[in-house]
């Protein structure tokens, strides 16, 4: 079996859905499907809950009635038998009625996160309804039956596999199963949501439990490609990634996919395929295990960098000093993305600066410290073994012209990367990509 995730954009209006639900049968094959809520949903929901934390009962009701307007017009549009037009609608006069029942009084994140769910659940029933009315076997797995995280609020891979399996065995026989994404149970039995990467998290956390055959996360992006096409010319989709090297692109800003969902998949080997909706032939990028020696895959860039670089004496011949460095990181919950030293020194960056002020004045108890704002990491991605010659120097090669304020190499064998000023991102892109990728 397969597990196929849609986000919102793809189940984005009664018309999508219906180009979707074509897709995912007309193979005749077993599946089991992801959903997101209709694009623009949560935002609502988030918008409802933001005016009941505020106490604003009015505002909040606003909202919910133009959400309930939006989605009994796509009843009619989405269902032709009064039969299931009937049913779906009824579904949602609950929905939309529960969402009322809250109150601005007591407002807490447990009742958020209610609310917060609500829109993948409205989409996964309104899927499966137009494939039952289709004459599709169908059955719609209720997400919260099975996904769970545990006290450290990470998926509980036990839980959710053995539950799996009891929901699937319930309903036998089905061509279609379908799921809702992000949202859970955490290890109170609270509603609940994955947080990090939603939905792609989703399917690959049940593409592991079920030891499925493929996860496909479907988009309307053709895949990953070896530099961004909205900043770069002549960019072309990378086909194939080794898990590492699709962490690495994901991470340092290639938006079609989270950096930890995949970690499921690449644990139980399972290939991730990413396909595009909008052209469902196109052979999308698959992501396994396997290496592709000696080749640079693709480039990413990540902005809002800021560094950090702090000087001291202290540091020659010294033990425990990066210790004391790292610490002040850990107290302030702010995770390091490149890191450089040197006998007098160590530079650092972050890309949260929530507490910057708080973690310079802790480190200027240890030495002299500047800051750079407005920087950006440059990621080349590939087969970055240190035998391999001369794939750093053409990386370094291209951006000759362009200020490096940090190199990092050395810390995985999938990248090398490069602190620049964000000013200089599109030049730096644009020269790697000429250099490594269209032989200029």
């Amino acid at each position: 079996m397969k597990v196929l995730k849609f986000g919102g954009t793809s189940v984005g209006s009664p018309q999508r859905m219906k180009e979707v639900s074509r897709l995912i049968t007309e193979d005749g094959q077993q599946k089991l499907i992801v959903l997101s809520a209709m694009s623009g949903t949560t935002n609502s929901l988030v918008e409802i809950a933001q005016y009941l934390y505020g106490g604003n009962k009015a505002g909040a009701d606003d909202v919910i009635n133009r959400l309930r307007a939006k989605y009994y017009a796509h009843v009619p549009e989405l269902l032709t038998s009064n039969e299931y037009r009937d049913d779906v609608q009824k579904f949602l006069v609950d929905k939309f009625d529960y969402l009322q029942s809250f109150s601005k009084e007591n407002f807490t994140e447990k009742e958020e996160k209610i609310i917060l769910a609500q829109g993948e659940l409205i989409s996964t029933y309104m899927v499966t309804s137009y494939l039952k009315e289709h004459g599709i076997k169908a059955s719609l797995l209720p997400a919260l039956d099975f996904m769970k995280t545990d006290a450290d609020a990470e998926p509980d891979m036990n839980y959710i596999a053995e539950n799996v399996a009891k929901a699937l065995k319930n309903v036998p026989g089905m061509q279609i199963y379908i799921t809702q994404g992000f949202i859970c149970r955490n290890v109170q039995g609270d509603i609940d949501n994955l947080q990090r990467g939603g939905s792609d998290y989703t399917a690959s956390i049940l593409g592991a439990a079920i030891k499925a055959d493929e996860i496909q996360i479907w988009t309307d992006i053709d895949g990953m490609h070896n530099n961004d096409p909205r900043v770069v010319d002549n960019t072309q989709p990378v086909r194939h990634l080794h898990f590492e090297e699709a962490a690495e692109l994901a991470y340092f800003g290639a938006k079609i996919l989270h950096p930890t969902c995949i970690q499921p998949a690449k644990a139980a080997n399972i290939p991730v395929r990413l396909l595009n909706t909008m052209e469902p032939t196109a052979p999308g990028t698959l992501i396994d295990n396997r290496s592709e020696p000696g080749r640079i895959a693709a480039v990413a860039a990540k902005e809002n960098i800021t560094a950090i670089k702090i000087k001291s004496s202290r540091m020659l011949l010294a033990h425990g000093f990066l210790k004391k460095v790292f610490e002040v990181f850990e107290t302030y919950r702010t995770s390091i993305d490149m890191i450089c030293t040197s006998e007098v020194g160590v530079s650092m960056s972050i890309d949260n600066t929530k507490h910057l002020e708080d973690i310079v004045a802790e480190l200027k108890k240890y030495g002299t410290v500047t800051v750079d704002s407005g920087m950006c990491i440059v990621c080349v991605v590939g087969d970055m073994v240190w035998e391999n010659l001369g794939f750093e120097s053409r990386a370094m090669d291209a951006l000759a012209d362009i200020p490096v304020r940090m190199i990092s190499y050395g810390g995985s064998n999938y990248n090398i990367s490069f602190l620049i000023k964000e000013s200089d991102k599109k030049a730096a892109l644009q020269r790697l990509s000429d250099v490594l990728f269209n032989n200029k």
